[in-house]
C-alpha cells in the first residue's frame, strides 16, 4: 500500500486565520479542508473536461 504523501505549504497568517475558521464551521481539521477543497476542484474539472490520470 502507498503511504499518504506530504505537502507543505506556505499561506499568510490572514488566509491561514479564514482557512481555520472554514474548518471549525465544517467541523473538520484544516488539513480535512484543504483535502475537501482539493477532492472539490478536481471534481469540478473532471465534470467539465473529463476524468484526470
Amino acid at each position: 500500500m502507498e503511504k499518504d504523501k506530504h505537502l507543505g505549504l506556505r499561506i499568510d497568517a490572514e488566509t491561514h486565520q479564514k482557512l481555520k475558521s472554514l474548518a471549525e464551521f465544517d467541523g473538520r481539521s484544516i488539513n480535512g479542508e484543504v483535502l475537501y477543497f482539493i477532492r472539490q476542484a478536481i471534481s469540478q474539472h473532471e465534470q467539465l473536461h473529463g476524468a484526470l490520470k
